[in-house]
Formats: structure tokens, C-alpha cells, sequence
């Protein structure tokens, strides 16, 4: 094309994930799955190989640098959104050993199995140069990920955020991605360290002086300025452009210190005031924009880093294997964790498949495993399709587990599945 198609770009992709999504809600799915799937669709095993040379010219390789940018600030700011909503729910102290419990095995036993897949995986689908332990160690991190999100947008949609199987899961789960997204940056650190453990040691002493940093004098300073400047939640644009400076400096200087931008933008976000009135500002300024326009880009650049390749010959069985692993770890896991803290079978079994909800924050995980050179794109597309799989089990398993129950109170939630 002589022209940019950054905007044909812009209107295939967002059509495409738009309709993908009534597709899923109208299954009784999460719009997002659909939007997930768009990435798919949008890819070379669906769109490239129905239409092979209109998407390589509308995709050509020299036009993706300002999807890669929009995609990018669509992450930074998710994740930043992400961070400010993580809190501890209602009565989490009181069941903390409970989410403990839960949130610790969850953890553990599907990182367990992901060490436990990684030497039938590595040999034949780790990328050139990238050694067992680090591939291993991701897979452990990949296989651990709950979405926080999205299972609060489960329990919203269906009256349970206020049940007990509600207040534990959500605890659980904001305790196992506390432990998981650690690993994550810990094993990006160690890969994309060029002097090997000196740099791995110096990344991660980098990662903890900005971590003191933010939740030191960022913190306090950002408290007082909302406190003084926006006490009823709803930030200037001054203040608003204050935050987003926030936001993008912590973002590139985790980028700086090797590691991805994502880790940076929730860091900060983590750190702001525990606000509802500026979670829902927060949402309607900046959230709508990065699930609506800039997430499906990203959606759609992860497909086009899919290959149909990816289950040909032995890749069916490393599927399964995969797919083993991620669902039996959450599923056995987070039901053992309730049951240890005395919960029936049937209400472990629920908070269990809570736990199995992956969506967006594995794709997101994955992206970052990619970038980084720790995985190529077999084992990527099959951790795209484990993702949105193990996000379609959540509602069905919870049905059969936990019925329909529903609870009196309003549940308070993100505005937006993730």
C-alpha cells in the first residue's frame, strides 16, 4: 500500500473484536474471550489463510510499528487500571488464612506441573539459546496467572461477590497474582540479563529500590495531591495529567531496568489511594479507551504471532499437556486450599474453578514471555488457546459446582470484563 493502513487497520481490527464479542455474549460468555478470540481470527490461521494476500498486505511487516506503539500504551494503561483496582475485599482479614491457603496452592501445584511439562515441552519448542530453568520457570509462572478481573466480573454478573466462595476467591486470587506476577518479573530479569546472574542481581536490586520509591514517596505524595485536588474523586485534568506521568515514568523505567512496562504501570497503580470514586473516574477516563480501542490491537497483534504450525505432529500432545496442567493445578489446587480451610467439596470445587480464569492476564503474561525471547510461537499460540479455553470453562464449572446462588447485596466491580 502506498498510503499508512494504519486506519483500515484500526476499523477490521475493531469491528472483528466487537463482533467476536456479541458472539460470546450471546453464548453467555465474557466479551472479552471473544475479543481474545478476534486476536485468532485476525491471525494467519484464520484471516491469513482464508485471504493470504490481503492480509499480508494489509498486516505488511513495515506497517505493524504503529500498531506495536497503540498496542503498548493499551497495556500500560490496563495494567495501570489493573493496579488501582487490587484491593483486598470486603472481610478479607477475617478469612486471611483461608485466601491464604487458597491463593498459596493455587500457586504452587500449577507451578509445580509447569516445571513438571517443561522437560517434554523445552527440547522441541523452547527458541534457540534459552536454556531449560528459565523456560521452565515461565511456564510455572504462565500456568499459576489468575485473572483478577475478569473472575470479579463473574461474581458481579451473577450476584455472588458478597457469598463466602465470592469474598475467598477474590482474596485468594489477589494473593496468588501478587506471587505469580513476582516470579514473572524475576524470570524476565533473568533472561534478558546479558551478564548473567551480576545482571539478574542488579536488575532486581533495581526493581526493589523503584518499588521503594513508589510505595515510599509516590504514595504519600499522590494521596496528598488527590486528597487536596480531587477529594471527591474526580481528578482535574492537571491532576489527571499528573498521573499519567506517574503512570509512564514507572513504566519506562521497569523497561529501563530490563524487565516489561506492564510491571512499571501496575506498580503504580498499586500505590494510589484505595479510592472507589477514583477507581470509577479512572474507568470512565481511561479504561474505556484501553479495553475498547487500544486492547484489541494487542488482541490482534498476539494473533498475528499465532501459527497453525503450532499443532501439527507432536504440538497436539504438547497441547494437551498444557492444557493438563493449567486446569488440574487451578482447579485442584485452589479446591484444596478451600477445602483446607474448611469448606464442603462442592464450594471448594467452585472456588477452584474461579481460580482456573486465566483471559486477558495470560495473554498478557505470554506477550511478555514472547517479547522477551523465552517462548517462540508454537508454545505461544498454544498458551493463547489454553487461555481463552480455561476462561470458558470458569462460568460453566461455577454453575455446576455453585448452582445460581446469589446474594442480596450489590457486588462492586470493574465496569469492564478483563
Amino acid at each position: 500500500m502506498a498510503h499508512s493502513p494504519l486506519l483500515l487497520q484500526l476499523v477490521i481490527i475493531l469491528a472483528t473484536a466487537r463482533i467476536c464479542g456479541l458472539l460470546l455474549r450471546f453464548v453467555g460468555q465474557p466479551p472479552v474471550i471473544g475479543e481474545m478470540a478476534a486476536g485468532i481470527v485476525l491471525g494467519p490461521i484464520v484471516f491469513g489463510a482464508l485471504f493470504p494476500e490481503f492480509h499480508a498486505e494489509l498486516f505488511a511487516k513495515d506497517s505493524l510499528p504503529a500498531l506495536s506503539s497503540l498496542s503498548m500504551l493499551g497495556l500500560v494503561l490496563f495494567m495501570f487500571i489493573v493496579g488501582v483496582e487490587l484491593r483486598a475485599p470486603d472481610g478479607v482479614r477475617a478469612q486471611f488464612k483461608a485466601a491464604s491457603w487458597v491463593g498459596v496452592l493455587s500457586v504452587l501445584l500449577p507451578m509445580a506441573l509447569g516445571i513438571a511439562i517443561a522437560p517434554a515441552l523445552h527440547p522441541q519448542l523452547a527458541p534457540a539459546g534459552v536454556a531449560f530453568w528459565p523456560f521452565a520457570l515461565f511456564m510455572a509462572a504462565a500456568m499459576s496467572i489468575t485473572a483478577f478481573p475478569i473472575m470479579a466480573r463473574i461474581l458481579k454478573e451473577r450476584h455472588m461477590t458478597h457469598t463466602p466462595i465470592g469474598r475467598l476467591s477474590l482474596s485468594a486470587a489477589a494473593i496468588a497474582d501478587v506471587f505469580a506476577w513476582i516470579m514473572l518479573a524475576l524470570v524476565v530479569a533473568l533472561i534478558a540479563s546479558k551478564d548473567g546472574w551480576t545482571g539478574f542481581y542488579r536488575t532486581l536490586f533495581g526493581l526493589i529500590v523503584l518499588a521503594a520509591i513508589v510505595f515510599g514517596l509516590l504514595r504519600p505524595l499522590y494521596a496528598r495531591l488527590l486528597a487536596r485536588h480531587a477529594s471527591d474523586g474526580k481528578p482535574s485534568g492537571m491532576v489527571l495529567a499528573a498521573i499519567l506521568i506517574g503512570v509512564f515514568a514507572c513504566a519506562a523505567a521497569t523497561e529501563w531496568l530490563g524487565l516489561h512496562a506492564v510491571f512499571g504501570a501496575f506498580l503504580f497503580g498499586a500505590c494510589l489511594p484505595r479510592d472507589d470514586r477514583l477507581l470509577a473516574t479512572m474507568i470512565e477516563r481511561i479504561e474505556y479507551l484501553a479495553i475498547i480501542v487500544l486492547m484489541p490491537i494487542f488482541f490482534a497483534l498476539a494473533g498475528l504471532n499465532t501459527t497453525a504450525d503450532a499443532f501439527m505432529g507432536a504440538g497436539g500432545i504438547a497441547l494437551l499437556l498444557i492444557l493438563l496442567a493449567a486446569i488440574a493445578g487451578k482447579l485442584l489446587g485452589g479446591a484444596a486450599g478451600a477445602k483446607m480451610a474448611g469448606y464442603s467439596w462442592r464450594d471448594s470445587f467452585a472456588v477452584g474453578s474461579l481460580m482456573n480464569a486465566r483471559a486477558l492476564m495470560e495473554l498478557i503474561v505470554i506477550k511478555v514471555g514472547l517479547d522477551a525471547g523465552i517462548i517462540g510461537k508454537d508454545i505461544f499460540t498454544m498458551l493463547m488457546v489454553m487461555a481463552i479455553l480455561t476462561t470458558v470453562m470458569t462460568g460453566p464449572l461455577l454453575t455446576l459446582f455453585a448452582g445460581r446462588k446469589k446474594s442480596e447485596a450489590p457486588a462492586v466491580g470493574a465496569s469492564l470484563p478483563k
